[in-house]
Parts: structure tokens; C-alpha cells; sequence
């Protein structure tokens, strides 16, 4: 492989740092071309022209990793670790994943690798001690949410807040009359997403009781309809065929899905948001392996888990944690949002607040003209043409 002086290393291990990078990518070649970029990502990523040094699918994990999870991560980072060493990048572009990306950032200090880390670690919530590692060697964070800023910025961190990227991304292609025809839905009955999660793992801990609830509210109310939304790059498993043959399992349409639902099931995490800015009522659902959730109570130290009420600074989505995700306390949540008009409406008033605090549209091409700014800061002056 040869480098020349323009590449970049660029780090993204989840679905939804994918997502991002992806936008930053796309937008960045742009501005500028020369720039190319190697690193870990996802479908989106490669697509949008990454050049990969391992793929990010394998590596997303919820919880405490097992044998397998830390074969690869350890896998990934040999990886990474060689192409530093012997390529020196002129920049490394960090995408959330604070778990690896955040030890990555001292293997960059140490080479002498400016770090530009997009989409903070959300140590406001836990993990105070990473601070100390995000001020001694990122070299400017740029934040999604709007209270990170103050936050970072009192710590001693350069930071800036210039949107979030997802107030672009989050928005049906398709009208609710051609996205019920296409799948086989009535636009007359009432619609329940179920969003189990992005990762194996909480798919296997999430979907037996969505779908558990789902049938005691179909029990209740015939005329439900619901669809299971498979978060892109999940891999086929035997755990989808539990689902009831009337209930439909959809790979794409995850906006419109939520979108046109009168209510949505989800884990909790980026979905979270994505059905907040598209002004969906929700329940949210939060389960770990009994360790991983021992662990997070001791360290979590904000009063909620989604992003729509930490935004909104209160309880607007109703959230169950670990023992509380149950069949029937679900059901009993949704009820109101689905068989309920006026609950329902006054909850999207209250939801439609995110995207208003969250900045106008066009942070991904902020975020974009930010990295190239910084790159040419860092850069050595290039000598007059000959």
C-alpha cells in the first residue's frame, strides 16, 4: 500500500458512527478531493469511498465483550496500530466508539497524530475519567447535542457544537398511502414499529418481548397492525423467524416505519432520536446482561437513558430499564400513544422540540468544512508550483 501526504485515518465502529462518517465523507471529498481516507467502517462508509483496513460490523458490541468480540477488536487494533506506525497519517478522524477510539488517541499523541474526534463520548453520563484522556489528546471535539458544548469546554477541551446530523438524514422517502401499499398495511389501522436494536445482542434481548407485547395489545385490539424494523447490517439469524408471519419484518423503511406508526417499541439508543425528530411517540426499552447492568448503575450518573429526554431535560418518553422490560408493562405504556389521540398529539408537540434544539439542517456539511479548515491548520505550507 502506498500513502501519499493527503490520507487521513478514520475510525468508526457502530451503526450509527457509520452513518455519520458516511455523511462526513461524502461531504468532505467535496470540498476537497485529494483528501482520502483509510480506516474502520461500515456498508455506508466503504460506499461513500473508505478505504478499509477492517470492517466495522464485527466489532459492535453492547455490554461487556466476550472471547470472540475481543479477538477482533484486538484483531482491528493490530491492524491499525501497523498502518500508524509505518504511514504516519497527517490526521486521525475519530467517530464516537470511545471504548476503542479513545485509547486509539493515545497511540495518536504519541506518533505525533492530531486527533479531530467527532461525536463526543458521552462521559457527562459516565466515565468522568475520560475527560482527562479527551483533554490531553484530542486536539478539537466537535459535539451533536447542545448541552456537550459548555460541558466539554469547562473540562479544558476545544469544542464546538455545529448540529446534529441526523436532522438531515431522519426523513421518509415515501408518502404513508405508497409505504402501506408497498408493504401490505391498511393506512386506516393503527401502525406499532417495533425497533429492537442495531446490535445481535439486543436483538436477542429485546425481541421476544416486544413481540410479547405486541400480542397482548393485538389481543385487545384487533386491528393493530405492527412491522419489526431490521436496523441495516444486521445479519441474518434464526432468532427473525420468531416472528409472526402477520407481523412484517422490514430491512428498509425504518423512516417511514416510524414515521407513519401511530407509537414505536425501541431499544434505546440512536432510534431514540431518529423517532423523536420524526415526531413519534415511543417506549423505550434498556436491557444488559445482569454484570453489564450492575456495572452501568454504579457509573451512570445522568437522571435519564434517551436522548429525546436528556435534549428536553424531562421524562417525555417513558423508558424501561433492565427488570422492568416486561411483556405487559410495555403494552401498558403504549396504549395511551396508540389508542389515545389527544395523549398521542400533545406527545409529538412535545417531541417536535428536539429538532428544534438540536440546530438547523447542513451540520454534516459544517462538520466537513470544520475538518478541512483544521486539516490545512495542521498542514505544512506546500511549496509555490515550479
Amino acid at each position: 500500500m502506498r500513502i501519499g501526504e493527503h490520507k487521513i485515518l478514520i475510525v468508526a465502529g457502530e451503526e450509527s458512527g457509520d452513518l455519520y462518517g458516511a455523511e462526513l465523507l461524502r461531504r468532505v471529498r467535496e470540498i476537497q478531493p485529494r483528501l482520502t481516507f483509510y480506516g474502520i467502517g461500515g456498508r455506508r462508509m466503504r460506499a461513500a469511498g473508505l478505504e478499509c483496513l477492517y470492517p466495522a460490523e464485527p466489532l459492535s458490541v453492547v455490554g461487556l465483550p466476550g472471547l470472540e468480540e475481543l479477538r477482533r477488536l484486538r484483531e482491528a487494533w493490530n491492524r491499525l496500530q501497523d498502518f500508524l506506525q509505518e504511514f504516519r497519517p497527517r490526521l486521525a478522524v475519530l467517530i464516537d466508539f470511545p471504548g476503542f477510539n479513545l485509547r486509539l488517541s493515545n497511540l495518536c499523541r504519541r506518533l505525533g497524530i492530531p486527533v479531530f474526534y467527532y461525536i463526543a463520548p458521552q462521559v457527562w453520563a459516565w466515565h468522568r475519567r475520560r475527560l482527562r484522556t479527551l483533554r490531553r489528546n484530542v486536539d478539537l471535539l466537535v459535539v451533536v447535542l447542545p448541552f456537550e458544548e459548555a460541558f466539554f469546554r469547562e473540562a479544558g477541551i476545544q469544542t464546538v457544537f455545529l448540529g446534529h446530523p441526523l436532522v438531515d438524514l431522519v426523513r421518509p422517502a415515501l408518502s404513508r398511502e405508497t409505504f402501506c401499499e408497498i408493504v401490505g398495511l391498511s393506512p386506516y389501522h393503527p401502525l406499532l414499529a417495533l425497533c429492537p436494536g442495531s446490535r445481535r445482542q439486543e436483538v436477542e434481548r429485546l425481541l421476544p418481548v416486544f413481540l410479547a407485547a405486541y400480542e397482548i395489545l393485538k389481543r385487545d385490539h384487533p386491528r393493530l397492525q405492527g412491522v419489526v424494523v431490521k436496523a441495516p447490517g444486521l445479519e441474518d439469524s434464526p432468532l427473525w423467524e420468531m416472528v409472526p408471519r402477520e407481523l412484517k419484518t422490514l430491512s428498509g423503511y425504518q423512516y417511514e416505519a416510524l414515521r407513519y406508526a401511530e407509537a414505536a417499541l425501541v431499544a434505546s439508543g440512536t432510534i431514540t432520536l431518529e423517532a423523536a425528530l420524526l415526531e413519534t411517540p415511543m417506549v423505550a426499552a434498556y436491557r444488559l446482561s445482569r454484570p453489564a447492568y450492575l456495572l452501568a448503575r454504579l457509573l451512570v450518573k445522568v437522571p435519564y437513558i434517551t436522548l429525546p429526554n436528556l435534549i428536553l431535560g424531562e421524562r417525555v418518553v417513558p423508558e424501561l430499564i433492565q427488570d422492568q422490560v416486561q411483556p405487559e408493562n410495555l403494552a401498558q405504556a403504549l396504549r395511551p400513544y396508540l389508542f389515545e389521540t389527544r395523549i398521542r398529539e400533545e406527545t409529538r408537540r412535545q417531541l417536535a422540540r428536539v429538532k428544534q434544539l438540536l440546530g438547523g439542517p447542513g451540520a454534516s456539511w459544517r462538520v466537513a468544512e470544520q475538518l478541512v479548515q483544521f486539516y490545512h491548520s495542521i498542514s505544512p505550507p506546500e511549496p509555490p508550483p515550479t
